[in-house]
């Protein structure tokens, strides 16, 4: 009797500290914020592991109450009652992982290697649940008799889909093996990505000899020191291989060996047969890959991916990338040729080599142009661009960005915006955090705290983050960004509108949940207001004389639209071939895969002159970020926004007619209908691969 009723004290225990943590965990409570938003303030890196726990058992009682109900199947038991379960696990999971890209620390880092495989296996629970999909078949078998609008029509097809691609129709030891693999992909990504992390945190160049720094603008020096005094060195400048510290090196320093150093350090990431070397991780995850498309019924992943894309098969996607590569290898060997002149020219005995492109690349820029990205960026403060982006969106959509710094943020440098259409009625709230840290992933990107659904007829409004790597402010000088920083900002606040101006019922549906080669169609488009003359005379304005940018360099700017095309083209279109070519194999990959990746970009055309832009090592797109069999998509969208470009272009930059259009067919309509469906309702046809091969100068016929 004693050890019974120690049991039951115990459960009460158990059961009191977990509704005591309930109870006092920011996460696991309905956010009392302004508009729902995290409370940064309040949560902390310990709430993360319990919240999880707490979240995943609700989340798993939901689930068992609807694989378990006695009532007959429905699309409103079934099909909406599994799209409205696991609220409080997306609430976090959304707040853990975006502080994890954003702001992370060993804690979020280490949970993050045991949750990644803990939430595969719960995700396997649900959709290889038999008695869950039984359920799910009959609400499908049944479609005819059910009285479905477009959007539930949608989500019960979405839904059937997501459990066939996920196993469902597996059984017994393909089931088991399954599992398996999905558990283990997810501790490989998380490990993938760390050991980029730290690759990238553990590099410095230290210069010591001011005379190393020739060629470098002020601004870049003055960085380089700040970072030095951060690191407690004096008299010497700290260059790393985050892109506002790399790239400007490499495109002004004269020192030849000291390019070689830091461009040979951010190549070889992952690849230095260290703790930190993802070479074996990036063939498992390949292999693995291969496994699950075997066991799913596919030829390959790449055959598993595209079948849910518009792209359809490998065989599409190699089609259309050869295309661009065979006009666009000519014109990067015209581009070296060039290089290798002036090299000749300089009275210099060496053959260009990748680590001379951007250096060389400025100097014909400046030479044949008469234009110095130093003095672009001059017009390119960060602060005025990001107004007139918002400018350009307020003229399209009627939008207005209203700061809130009432709101609690997950870091200093967050900016908050609460978003207000025409009739300043709240459409959601946007995060926008610019600067590069040891804390932060590279790259940019666009990501959600809360996406826009409607449940129980109430409406929840969005909540995006956009995020940069941009060049930080420098002592007196502001932030000063470059041209292609510029038109990042704005591909990414496309991305953004793509989550804000959301209008569907269902939040799987909503937003950018759409497919791959589909996601970037919005965000790419933007990128052309960027450069549009008026719309630079708005915010291109000097940081010290306060002068608008002169119609002069805006003509340079447009004659250099072309410039460099060979070497853009070329070094994506190899990263786009590597995905596919490690995606599309059939049998197991057993030699080493940077040999791989040797014929890869041989068998592609690359020219010796030209890297890659992504190597295996580092290629955190396809290992980390859920673009594998994909990486294709930013040039494959890039048809459909050149094509579309045009519309505006023909009936006025700013034309409500085509601006509410596009915002009624593919801003607000996210997944719920197929995507090409979609582009035909706003452009009245298919898109033209010309207009594509013209913008980029490949056309020749």
């Amino acid at each position: 009797m004693k050890r019974i009723t120690s049991f039951f004290l115990l459960l009460m225990m158990i059961i009191g500290c977990n509704q005591q943590i309930e109870q006092t965990n920011p996460l696991l409570m309905e956010f009392d914020s302004p508009h729902g938003v995290p409370p940064f303030d309040q949560i902390r890196a310990s709430h993360f592991e319990p919240a999880f726990e707490s979240a995943i058992q609700e989340y798993q009682r939901e689930i068992q109450r609807i694989a378990t109900s006695a009532e007959a199947s429905t699309f409103t038991n079934t099909i909406e009652a599994i799209e409205y379960s696991g609220e409080l696990l997306n609430q976090v999971e959304s707040v853990f992982y975006n502080i994890k890209l954003s702001h992370t620390n060993d804690t979020l880092r280490e949970l993050a290697k045991e949750i990644g495989p803990r939430l595969s296996q719960v995700y396997d629970q649900v959709y290889l649940n038999d008695s869950l999909f039984a359920r799910v078949k009959k609400v499908y078998d049944n479609t005819t008799s059910q009285d479905l609008d477009g959007e539930q029509f949608r989500l019960l097809n979405e839904t059937y889909k997501k459990f066939i691609r996920k196993g469902a129709l597996l059984a017994g030891e393909n089931k088991t093996r399954l599992k398996e693999i999905n558990q283990r992909l997810a501790k490989l990504e998380e490990t993938f990505a760390d050991n980029l992390l730290n690759e990238t945190n553990n590099f410095s160049m230290v210069i010591k000899d001011e005379s190393n720094l020739s060629g470098l603008p002020l601004s870049l020096r003055s960085a380089a020191k700040e970072k030095a005094e951060s690191m407690e060195m004096s008299n010497s400048w700290v260059f790393t291989l985050q892109k506002p510290s790399m790239i400007p090196f490499l495109q002004y320093a004269d020192n030849r060996e000291l390019r070689k150093e830091i461009y040979t350090a951010y190549i070889n990431r992952g690849n230095n047969n260290n703790e930190y070397d993802n070479k074996d991780i990036a063939k498992e995850m390949v292999n693995l890959r291969l496994e699950r498309a075997n066991l799913l019924g596919f030829e390959s992943h790449a055959h598993y991916v595209l079948d849910d894309n518009v792209a359809k098969t490998p065989e599409n996607v190699y089609k259309f990338m050869d295309q661009l590569m065979t006009r666009a290898v000519p014109v990067a060997k015209n581009e070296a040729q060039r290089q290798q002149e002036m090299i000749e020219a300089e009275g210099k005995n060496y053959k260009l080599q990748p680590w001379d492109w951007w250096y060389y690349t400025e100097k014909i820029r400046q030479k044949k142009y008469d234009l110095n990205e130093k003095e672009l960026r001059s017009y390119f403060q960060l602060a005025n661009v990001r107004d007139g982006a918002f400018m350009v969106i307020n003229k399209l959509w009627g939008l207005q960005f209203e700061p809130r710094d009432d709101i609690s943020v997950y870091h200093e440098d967050v900016e908050v915006y609460e978003v207000l259409d025409s009739d300043k009625k709240h459409v959601g709230i946007l995060y926008m955090d610019f600067f590069p840290r040891e804390s932060k992933r590279g790259g940019a990107w666009m990501s959600s705290f809360r996406k826009q659904y409607v449940i129980n007829d109430e409406y929840h409004t969005p909540i995006v983050t956009n995020n940069f790597n941009f060049t930080p402010p420098s002592g007196k000088t502001p932030s000063l960004i470059s041209l292609d920083e510029v038109k990042t900002l704005f591909h990414e606040l496309g991305h953004g509108l793509h989550g804000l101006l959301s209008n569907c019922q269902y939040k799987s549906l909503s937003g950018t949940s759409v497919s791959r080669d589909f996601v970037e169609f919005p965000s790419q488009i933007m990128e052309n207001w960027a450069t549009e003359p008026t719309v630079m005379k708005d915010y291109a304005i000097h940081f010290k004389t306060g002068e608008t940018i002169p119609d002069e360099l805006i003509e340079k700017m447009a004659e250099t639209n072309l410039f460099n095309q060979g070497f853009i083209t070329t070094e994506y279109m190899a990263a786009s071939y590597l995905d596919m070519d490690l995606h599309s194999i059939t049998a197991p990959l057993e030699d080493d895969i940077m040999a791989f990746e040797d014929q890869s970009l041989i068998n592609c055309g690359l020219i010796p002159e030209i890297e890659a832009r992504y190597r295996i090592p580092y290629f955190a797109h396809i290992f980390a970020s859920g673009y594998s069999a994909g990486y294709y998509s930013y040039i494959w969208s890039e048809i459909m926004v050149a094509d579309a470009y045009q519309e505006f272009k023909e009936k006025g930059l700013f034309n409500q007619e085509v601006a509410q259009s596009f915002k009624e067919n593919i801003l607000s309509r996210g997944g719920t209908k197929d995507p090409m469906k979609l582009y035909i309702q706003f452009k009245g046809s298919e898109p033209s691969v010309r207009p594509l091969l013209e913008s980029r100068g490949l056309l020749t016929d």
